[in-house]
């Protein structure tokens, strides 16, 4: 039997993630979280082998959720549902500790089989994120992208800068000070060599880190 736990903060999501594992024979959910203090509640009780974790959700989120997870439990597994399809997600997901990477478009059948592949000790990647992943690790690499130099922070900050949400929202959603989320942006926007919001919106165009209007 594989034991998991979802992770997700919109109930409607958890329930039809239940439908979809209660399917199969020898999946069972065995606790659910809604936010990230849930989830490190869940890690810290009685053993399981997957954890479905949701990138963005209340309190603790993200690449930070993963590897404070992974500090608690090095050897869960963990497969990240998020809404983001971009590479970039997918490879800071791999890299803070995830074995597996699905969007939330993906088909149920999708979701089965990278759950089974993740608790058999295997990894659930697209091509492209493979790619990635190799070629980062290759001697000689090409220089990396200027936004692979942000942080996980940085780059959170970014993407919701760059999908048109405020400064104050962005500090509500990730419980930060405004003026915290003022030094990220910044930060970010000296390391991207950009100077103002059109500009960094252009760049996330440019390298696929969104969608064309």
């Amino acid at each position: 039997m594989i034991r998991i736990v979802l992770a997700d903060d919109h109930a409607i999501v958890r329930e039809g993630l239940k439908r979809i594992v209660g399917d199969v024979p020898d999946f069972s959910v065995v606790g659910e979280a809604a936010d990230g203090n849930g989830v490190l509640q869940a890690v810290r009780g009685p053993e399981f082998d997957v954890l479905v974790l949701d990138l963005s959700m209340p309190g603790r989120s993200g690449m930070e959720l993963i590897k404070l997870v992974k500090a608690e439990r090095p050897k869960l597994r963990i497969l990240v549902l998020s809404m983001h399809q971009e590479t970039q997600y997918a490879v800071r997901a791999i890299k803070s500790g995830a074995s597996g990477y699905l969007t939330k478009e993906s088909a149920p059948a999708q979701l089965e089989q990278a759950i089974r592949k993740i608790a058999g000790g295997g990894a659930y990647i697209s091509a492209e994120v493979a790619e990635q992943l190799a070629l980062g690790a290759m001697p000689g690499a090409a220089a990396a992208a200027p936004h692979e130099a942000l942080s996980d922070r940085e780059f959170q900050v970014f993407r919701l800068l760059v999908d048109g949400v405020a400064p104050g929202e962005i500090a509500a959603q990730l419980h930060l000070s405004v003026k915290t989320v003022s030094t990220h942006k910044a930060n970010l926007m000296q390391k991207l060599g950009v100077q103002n919001t059109t500009e960094l919106v252009r760049y996330a165009l440019k390298h696929g880190l969104a969608d064309a209007p």
